[in-house]
């Protein structure tokens, strides 16, 4: 699919198993990142339309509960397959709007159909128990069951991806589901809905609004709203959290990030260096796992230096659609003005800029919003850069003399997603995976990324709530337990 193809899009709602063409009074401008062709207009969506999607789900959800589980799985085999027919097109849409590489954009999507696949085990994963004689002729059984309407609220980062953390969890387990996805990248999740349509599902169990703050506050606001997910940035994660709790709802934010990798002297250094490039580096540094900052220890404060440094300058920017581009472009103008920004403040700070990648222009895409990768070396670990999110392709270098040093400078970090260990030595691994102050651990890896069958963990700023996404603690998430307790009178069974 061209960009052109989706110049016109006029991006509308999806409810109660109908698209409905917004009538809001303000739309925002689709541009490509890269190449800065229109790709359309999506509605910020008034309150009245963001209701009309929450009475929707509100109307499916009685019957929806009443499904079994092994039939409410059904559509969800369904569409694992349909995300596997439509992977080339749905990745060159998450490129189109997004901006990462092509393979990046069906890595994404390999990851959304993994949460698919795991929440096909629904009717095992929801199970309860129970015991018999709790006290004599007495039993007690606790059983799971849907909550009723939910929402989730996306991030840009990963159109696919991120929706499917929530989606086909929430509605195996019998909830029905209303997405607000970013309003920055609305393509992907329209094509999505487009095949979710052709699944089986009845009207109602699954709805699309687009819009803004507006949107999101309708969403918090309303009571028929049962539980709330969200992910994007710390300061609106905690917004979000406080306001949910406020109305009585369930809620699960994953917020940003700062994370840290420690590099050893007795690393691979050939094997650390790649894998470190590909987490700083890859998807434009727009991943909320990407490695930002890197304590090298020892020797390999030279080691390590030279080698990241000579594999980012290597590095091909450009349109992720073009054959042997390595990276594309940061998602918007304000971004790329926003990242060039830090970087000129960590210089600033007493950091050397050993990789600069401010006042990119690459060929035929003189407009797009490129950052090229950027090495800033001895960062103090006192500035404010060491502790802020960039949220770009940017590696700040921390020198530390041992071990302790580094674990010290890891627990100044207010957040907690990932942190990772480069090393060979089995007694540091240990150690770093025990004391860690972090909910996603590396050792020898450097996006730390929790299949779907594991918690998307998170700590500190980087998440507000109990449950986090994915495996066990969504099926937590997305239930009621109820528990009940039993008594039989023996003399009414004499009678049969």
């Amino acid at each position: 699919m061209s960009a052109t193809a989706v110049s016109d899009v006029r991006i509308p709602h999806f409810i109660g198993g109908e698209w409905v063409n917004s009538k809001s009074t303000e739309w925002q401008d689709l541009v490509n990142p890269a190449t800065h062709a229109a790709l359309g207009k999506v509605p910020l969506a008034d309150v009245a339309e963001v209701n009309a999607a929450i009475e929707a789900a509100a109307a499916a959800f009685p019957e929806w509960r009443r499904t079994p589980p092994e039939d409410r799985i059904q559509p969800l085999f369904k569409l694992k397959m349909l995300l596997e027919e439509h992977l080339d097109e749905l990745g060159r849409l998450i490129t189109i709007e997004n901006g990462k590489t092509l393979s990046e954009a069906k890595a994404e999507l390999r990851r959304a159909i993994e949460n698919v696949e795991v929440a096909c085990g629904i009717p095992m994963m929801m199970q309860g128990y129970n015991l018999e004689d709790v006290a004599r002729g007495i039993d007690e059984t606790m059983i799971r069951q849907p909550m009723g309407v939910v929402a989730a609220i996306t991030a840009f980062n990963f159109p696919a991806m991120i929706p499917f953390w929530f989606l086909p969890y929430a509605i195996a387990t019998g909830n029905t589901f209303v997405l607000k996805p970013s309003e920055r990248v609305p393509l992907t999740m329209k094509r999505t809905f487009e095949l979710l349509q052709q699944i089986g599902l009845p009207k109602g169990v699954v709805n699309l609004v687009n819009g803004g703050k507006t949107a999101v506050d309708t969403i918090l606001d309303h009571p028929k709203v049962r539980a709330v997910s969200f992910v994007g940035s710390t300061p609106v994660a905690k917004y979000i959290y406080a306001r949910a709790a406020a109305s009585g709802k369930r809620a699960q934010c994953q917020g940003g990030a700062k994370n840290p990798v420690i590099v050893l002297p007795d690393a691979d250094m050939t094997m650390a260096t790649n894998i470190i490039s590909d987490s700083a580096f890859g998807c434009a540094g727009q991943r909320c796992l990407a490695v930002s900052v890197a304590v090298a220890i020892g020797d390999a404060q030279k080691t390590f230096r030279d080698a990241i440094a000579e594999s980012a300058a290597k590095l091909r920017v450009g349109y992720g659609l073009d054959e042997g581009v390595q990276m594309g472009p940061v998602i918007t103008p304000q971004s790329k003005s926003r990242i060039e920004t830090l970087i000129g403040e960590g210089e600033k700070s007493g950091a050397k800029v050993l990789v600069d990648g401010r006042n990119a222009s690459v060929s035929n895409y003189e407009s797009g919003n490129f950052v090229k990768p950027t090495i800033l070396d001895a960062v103090p670990t006192d500035s404010e850069l060491a502790h802020t999110e960039i949220f770009g392709p940017v590696l700040s270098l921390v020198h530390a003399e041992d071990l302790d040093e580094a674990m010290a400078f890891l627990q100044k970090n207010p957040f907690g997603n990932q942190a990772s260990l480069f090393t060979s030595n089995g007694s540091a691994a240990r150690r770093f995976r025990y004391e860690a102050p972090a909910g996603n651990i590396g050792i020898n890896i450097g996006v730390a990324a929790p299949m779907a069958y594991f918690p998307f963990s998170g700590w500190k700023d980087s998440f507000f709530g109990d449950m986090h996404g994915q495996g066990r603690d969504a099926i937590e998430f997305y239930t009621d337990k109820k528990v009940v307790v039993e008594r039989w009178a023996k003399e009414h069974s004499r009678k049969f």
